[in-house]
């Protein structure tokens, strides 16, 4: 038997390897996907009048076929159109997203388009965000209101790992400026907390240009084998970071409960 596709290979890059199974990403039992339509699989329809219909069809989604892929259990914390204020401000306690009963061992956060590419929210900084008090960061801006979701749910879950996934490039300039000042901010976010990571499509995933769309997308939005190709890439990328940080990974399946061992990162 090779083990050496379970061990890091420092010549690897994220996705040199796509795993049709979620690879290590299976150690979590409890996945929350905080998103925006992306992570709702949403679709587009025509209307009678020719208008556009979207549609949220979560089981369509790719945290859906990620629960598939690994036999977890996926929570779809998001929805079209969502931001990081709606999310803070109104949609997470409306929907009872901070009870105890959905806490999760990992959440994956997709947010970013819609504040930053799509309403121009102030994008904000590390100096926006103070790590100790999440009340204190600056509720102004994309980057208080992001890092204060994550510390809200770390609070409640204190051992939970974070991936926090950055924009794919799209071969549109303008675009993609604004989704790689994003991408640097989460890269930033993630050195204040323990146990966080990025997941980069920003550098790593293809670019979604033209030939891309025009076999995942329909519209704006992913087609179903759209989701399945970003369940396969979020999939493979968090199997790589795992591999990659074995120390960080060893204790997941105490997390959320009274347990822990001194032999290893915690």
């Amino acid at each position: 038997m090779d083990l050496s596709r379970f061990y890091a290979n420092p010549n690897e890059k994220p996705l040199d390897r796509i795993v049709d199974d979620g690879g290590l990403t299976a150690i979590f039992r409890t996945i929350a996907c905080i998103g925006d339509s992306l992570a709702s699989g949403e679709f587009e329809s025509t209307k009678a009048d020719g208008s556009t219909g979207y549609h949220d069809y979560y089981e369509y989604s790719w945290g859906q076929y990620l629960a598939r892929m690994t036999g977890a259990k996926v929570y779809n914390f998001s929805k079209g159109g969502m931001t990081a204020k709606q999310y803070l401000e109104s949609f997470a306690d409306k929907k009872g997203f901070w009870g105890d009963d959905k806490l999760a061992q990992a959440y994956i956060m997709a947010l970013g388009v819609n504040d930053i590419l799509n309403q121009n929210h102030p994008l904000g900084s590390k100096d926006s965000i103070n790590p100790e008090n999440w009340k204190e960061n600056d509720l102004t801006t994309f980057a208080g209101r992001y890092a204060a979701i994550l510390q809200r749910y770390r609070e409640a879950m204190p051992k939970s790992r974070f991936f926090l996934v950055t924009i794919p490039r799209a071969d549109r300039p303008e675009r993609d400026a604004k989704a790689e000042l994003h991408a640097a901010l989460l890269h930033d976010i993630a050195s204040l907390f323990e146990f966080t990571y990025v997941i980069d499509l920003n550098r790593y995933a293809p670019v979604y240009g033209e030939e891309f769309r025009s076999y995942f997308n329909l519209g704006s939005h992913l087609n179903p084998a759209g989701y399945i190709f970003s369940a396969k890439i979020i999939g493979s990328y968090i199997d790589y970071i795992i591999r990659h940080n074995p120390e960080d990974f060893k204790q997941v399946g105490f997390i959320g409960t009274p347990h822990h061992s001194n032999k290893a990162k915690w």
